[in-house]
């Protein structure tokens, strides 16, 4: 009586056990378009009735960083704060820059301060000079410069870091994206070994990061080519002056192919640096698709400018992107505790 007793309550008892346990997706997110449509498509591809699956081997999801996920208008890219810190500021470092260095750092904070207008190279600009600024650092010294400068609060903000300061609605389509088996990376125009530093704490492996590169050498390589030179057991390796590659627009769909080597069937991204990407994972020819792009458009709770959120939701929508409102669809962004303040050289 005993055993069969235990036959029959097992069934019961391991739905309590299942009901008690299911995952909730999405709750930082208000019902919207984009996550109706994201929640859709996923649904949709990894049903194997469906007419549209596609096999876990293809699930490819690429996600650019800053705007997309870390945080932005604060009021610009992390890199380019960093060099400003780094060019005009940092104490073991600032008598040694280089002009060229001063000269990139004090247009970010002519940028960031006064409003000036930064050039229209400016991207390849602060390329340069970040690859001068850092060079000889091995990848650990680099990476803890990254994540010691992280541990500053951001300009306007209190409550968070910059190695917190992630959208946290978008944490939650990673993890969405995870539990249905998709394999995301990230595509930055940021450097490759900021974003590493930066994702570390969110579980991104550093294989699943692309980014901006600088070459890297042997310490006492010297001018000898790489291709001639046998790196020693205990030599470290350092970075270089000499940049590779800036990881915008079409770059981007370069360094997928480097890196991927497949065509993503998902993109998120949030500028025109991105649409090249999303462009090349719309042009998958054998799977469905889907193109997400975030716009800043919450003046409340971030540093945005409305009227310009609104002329690229436009764009966008025009581009067969789906729209992301970080003011209408996100419950939250930085999370609990974060406020958005006064600029202190505004206050």
């Amino acid at each position: 009586m005993k055993k069969r007793m235990i036959i029959l309550l097992a069934p019961f008892a391991l739905s309590l056990i299942g009901c008690g346990t299911q995952k909730q997706y999405f709750t930082l997110w208000n019902e919207c378009d984009a996550l109706t449509t994201l929640k859709a498509y996923v649904k949709n591809v990894t049903d194997k009735n469906s007419k549209d699956f596609i096999p876990v081997e293809d699930r490819i999801a690429t996600f650019d960083m800053d705007g997309t996920f870390v945080g932005e208008l604060y009021p610009t890219y992390f890199e380019y704060n960093m060099l400003e810190y780094r060019g005009l500021d940092d104490p073991d470092y600032k008598d040694k820059a280089t002009e060229e260095v001063k000269a990139a750092a004090q247009a970010i904070r002519d940028h960031v301060r006064t409003g000036a207008k930064l050039p229209d190279d400016f991207a390849m600009v602060h390329a340069r000079a970040a690859a001068e600024a850092y060079s000889g650092m091995t990848v650990a010294e680099f990476d803890k410069y990254v994540k010691d400068y992280a541990k500053k609060t951001p300009y306007g903000f209190t409550g968070m870091t910059y190695a917190t300061s992630f959208y946290k609605p978008m944490l939650e389509v990673f993890d969405y994206l995870k539990d249905n088996d998709f394999t995301y990376y990230v595509v930055s125009g940021s450097d490759r070994f900021i974003c590493r530093a930066l994702v570390d704490s969110i579980g991104i492996a550093p294989q699943r990061v692309i980014g901006m590169d600088v070459a890297l050498k042997g310490v006492d390589q010297g001018d000898a080519r790489g291709v001639d030179y046998t790196l020693s057991v205990d030599e470290k390796v350092v970075r270089t002056n000499e940049l590779i590659i800036k990881n915008l627009k079409l770059n981007k769909v370069q360094q997928i192919n480097h890196d991927i080597g497949k065509i993503p069937v998902l993109s998120f991204g949030n500028s025109d640096g991105d649409c090249a990407m999303h462009n090349y994972c719309m042009s998958n020819k054998q799977y469905k698709t889907a193109a997400f792009m975030l716009i800043a458009d919450d003046s409340d709770r971030d540093h945005a400018d409305p009227a310009k959120a609104a002329q690229k939701k436009e764009l966008w929508t025009k581009s067969n992107y789906n729209v992301i409102s970080m003011k209408n669809d996100f419950k939250t962004i930085y999370g609990d505790g974060v406020q958005k303040v006064a600029f202190p050289w505004n206050a």
